[in-house]
């Protein structure tokens, strides 16, 4: 049995980078490419292109899931901050007409005021 050097060498990094870094297994994954000793060099940089491609589409991945949950973050902001704002809104409309109907109950007493001073005027002036 012989033990592939560059077999070894491509397998140990293509672990190392599928794992995340993790050394131990990148040594595992050395001895495992070293001594199966398969394949050419053509077949090893092969695998260590395919493993590479999968580490980086895994890293895609988990970044365009950390963007969608970012984005739905926001939504949900957003919604809060409109349903809020909504309320807000109605609350002041509320007090708005309720001013109005205070102002126009308060001009139809000035009106009823008027009309009973001009009759006690002209009951004094008679």
């Amino acid at each position: 049995m012989s033990f592939n050097l560059l077999s070894g060498i491509v397998h140990g990094a293509e672990s190392w980078l599928a794992s995340g870094g993790n050394p131990i297994a990148a040594g595992a994954g050395a001895l495992a490419g070293g001594l199966s000793g398969s394949g050419n060099a053509g077949t090893t940089v092969g695998n260590l292109g395919n493993g590479t491609i999968g580490a980086l589409n895994a890293a895609n991945e988990a970044d365009t899931t950390a963007l969608y949950a970012e984005n739905l973050r926001h939504q949900s902001t957003m919604q809060w901050e409109a349903t809020w704002f909504n309320e807000m809104m109605d609350e002041k409309s509320e007090r708005m007409r309720q001013m109005n109907e205070l102002r126009d109950l308060t001009m139809e007493q000035r009106k009823a005021d008027n009309q009973i001073t001009k009759k006690f005027i002209q009951s004094i002036t008679e």
